[in-house]
This record gives C-alpha cells, sequence and structure tokens, in this order.
C-alpha cells in the first residue's frame, strides 16, 4: 500500500520537479534521492536492507537513473 502511494503521489512530483529545475549538483541530487531512500526504508520489512537491495526488491530504479532516462527521452 505504502509504495503504491510513493509511486502515485510523491514520486511525480519529485520527477516533475526535477525536470524544471534539473539538479547538476552532487549535493541536489543526492537530497533528491534521500527522500527516495527514507521512504524505502520505512516500508515493512526492508529496514535491514541496502539502498540498492530495497530498489531491486522493490523494482525502482533510483530516481536520477529516471530523471536521465526522461532527459534522453
Amino acid at each position: 500500500m505504502l509504495k503504491r502511494a510513493f509511486i502515485v503521489y510523491v514520486r511525480p512530483l519529485l520527477e516533475y520537479y526535477s525536470v524544471v529545475w534539473s539538479p547538476c549538483y552532487k549535493q541536489d541530487i543526492e537530497a533528491i534521492e534521500r527522500l527516495q531512500r527514507r521512504f524505502s526504508k520505512r516500508l515493512p520489512g526492508l529496514k535491514e536492507f541496502t539502498y540498492e537491495e530495497r530498489l531491486k526488491f522493490l523494482g525502482w530504479p533510483t530516481l536520477e537513473l529516471r530523471r536521465l532516462h526522461t532527459d534522453l527521452v
């Protein structure tokens, strides 16, 4: 349920604003990525995994990768 809520409500906002101001500094990219990192850590049963393992388990790409894909399209 929380996974779906993140995909439907939070991620579109992050992706929209990322396109508008297109972060190029590492600190800005990490700040955006930190939101997904914190959210995925709070999902039941995923707290003990690393961020990369959580993304693989959920089938989510990093927000940076999604942003690069959107830029190319």
